[in-house]
């Protein structure tokens, strides 16, 4: 035996896995399993945080800083701790614990999120740190079990390393692309969490090294029953929202549809020309001014929602077509399935993105582009930039019209950044918006909130579209020229290349969007 290491260094050694020591398929299926569930936490965890936090770039990275954490902390520990302490009785733990906290995780979270959203960010840690380290806690400790012999230390941490990194891998895929089209993200983690406290009964029945376990698969009942009543939850969970149909207790035809928390469409089932919204007012008010009454139009739609202004233009302009691409199949079920679409209304929506789906558009086959794609409380860069722009104009006919709706708060920062954008693509461009907003009065305080902004190859009717504005009584003003380009300063263009969007955006309560 090695004085140091206490293992042996004879190559029989191989053969004869020390007493209690794991077969080679039960070590590789441990680190496998926990593995994938630490990925399986970190994308559902930000799912959860989407709501509330906005599917940001930083979002994003938080999440992602945090779970390596957990993976970084979790194996340092564990491997320290499995020299110490005999590595039988940690698997157990290990897997239970994990297990009981991934089950409360939705209802915790959700709780937080209403109640206490000071510590939602502390709360949201504490949930994928604690899983997190947990798990990965296991290949250390696997590890050591299996180590049998100096010989064949690089094979079995070699071997070891690489199902854990494919078990990673399984979790991302199966997550991404099986998980979250299915099921709701609580019915994940909380299947998750009876799995893994599963897997500790399992370890426990081979070690019968730890009795707890009964008090665990407790905690995941109380998880799961914690979900149904916890305040903040879905109507329908879709791939990428949170979605609730809220009806309006003034008007008995009207629902609004909430996507992570955030009022994305207001869609009178009856009526299809009543426009709650005031930046949809707007655009309609723009695109009434900018072709002939009731001529039907080519239009295509980047983003889709409740499709409000795709059944307008239906309602207002008889044979006008309407294609629209709308990323989430899930809100296109709930358009079909609860606010009335139909197959008649004119409205082709393809699940597609945005992007993918202007390529795919003929040259110079479209009258009206219409850009109102947000993901929750975020701007799809990609949607932002000049190549996506050369785009739009590639797909207009030559006097055609692109409308989009803007969402930004303090300086502005993003807003002037896309209009200069456009103004780099387009002959004319016009800003709609609050007077305050657009740098028409400077003697009030701009609040952000919604811009129109319209760019075409013709000049615009400002005429036209002012009193198209002034007819609904928006409130809005419309700025051209001179005015336009100072209110846009010294903004940098959005490329492919460089569209710091979410770093542009100014912060803001997701529940005043609209």
């Amino acid at each position: 035996m090695s004085p140091v290491t206490g293992l042996s260094s004879s190559p029989a050694a191989c053969d004869t896995p020390r007493n209690g020591g794991l077969g080679p398929r039960t070590a590789a299926a441990l680190v496998f399993g926990s593995s994938a569930a630490v990925l399986v936490v970190e994308i559902a965890a930000l799912r959860l945080l989407a709501p509330y936090l906005g599917l940001t770039l930083e979002t994003s990275t938080m999440v992602i800083g945090i779970a390596l954490t957990a993976i970084a902390v979790g194996s340092w520990l564990g491997g320290r701790i499995a020299d110490q302490v005999d590595p039988r009785r940690l698997i157990g733990p290990s897997l239970g614990v994990s297990g009981a906290v991934v089950a409360l995780t939705p209802a915790v979270l959700r709780t937080t999120a209403e109640w206490a959203p000071t510590l939602l960010l502390l709360i949201a840690a504490l949930a994928i740190l604690v899983p997190g380290a947990l798990l990965s806690a296991v290949t250390p400790i696997v590890t050591k079990l299996r180590l049998t012999s100096l010989t064949e230390t690089g094979t079995v941490v070699g071997r070891l390393s690489g199902v854990g990194t494919a078990g990673a891998i399984v979790g991302t895929v199966l997550t991404g692309f099986v998980l979250i089209a299915r099921w709701p993200v609580s019915g994940i983690l909380i299947g998750l969490g009876a799995l893994l406290v599963v897997g500790s009964v399992l370890a426990e029945w081979r070690t019968r090294g730890w009795g707890i376990t009964p008090a665990l698969a407790l905690v995941v009942v109380a998880g799961g029953l914690g979900t149904t009543v916890a305040p903040g939850g879905c109507d329908t969970e879709t791939r990428y929202h949170c979605a609730r149909l809220v009806a309006d207790p003034d008007r008995d035809s009207g629902r609004t549809l909430v996507l992570d928390g955030v009022r994305h469409s207001y869609v009178d089932i009856d009526d299809p020309t009543f426009l709650e919204f005031e930046y949809v007012r707007a655009i309609a008010s723009v695109v009434d001014a900018g072709f002939p009454k009731d001529e039907p139009l080519a239009a295509h739609h980047v983003g889709g929602g409740g499709l409000t202004f795709p059944r307008y233009l239906a309602a207002t302009r008889p044979g006008t077509r309407s294609l629209v691409s709308e990323i989430d199949s899930g809100v296109v079920r709930i358009d079909r399935d609860q606010l009335g679409l139909s197959s008649q209304d004119g409205i082709d929506v393809r699940v597609e993105d945005g992007r993918l789906g202007l390529r795919r558009l003929d040259t110079a086959s479209r009258d009206l582009v219409v850009g109102d794609a947000f993901g929750g409380v975020s701007v799809p860069w990609h949607l932002t930039t000049v190549e996506a722009m050369a785009d739009v104009r590639r797909v207009l006919k030559e006097d055609g019209l692109y409308v989009a709706n803007l969402i930004d708060h303090g300086d502005l920062a993003f807003a002037r950044a896309e209009v200069a954008t456009l103004g780099a693509t387009f002959e004319h461009v016009a800003l709609v918006g609050e007077p305050a907003d657009i740098g028409l009065d400077p003697t009030a305080t701009s609040k952000g909130g919604n811009l129109v902004v319209l760019a075409s190859d013709r000049p615009v009717d400002v005429r036209a579209t002012q009193e198209a504005l002034d007819a609904r009584r928006t409130g809005w003003k419309i700025a051209t020229g001179a005015d336009l380009t100072s209110w846009i300063g010294d903004a940098r263009l959005l490329t492919d290349d460089y569209a710091p969007v979410d770093q542009l955006l100014e912060p803001y309560s997701p529940r005043n969007r609209r």
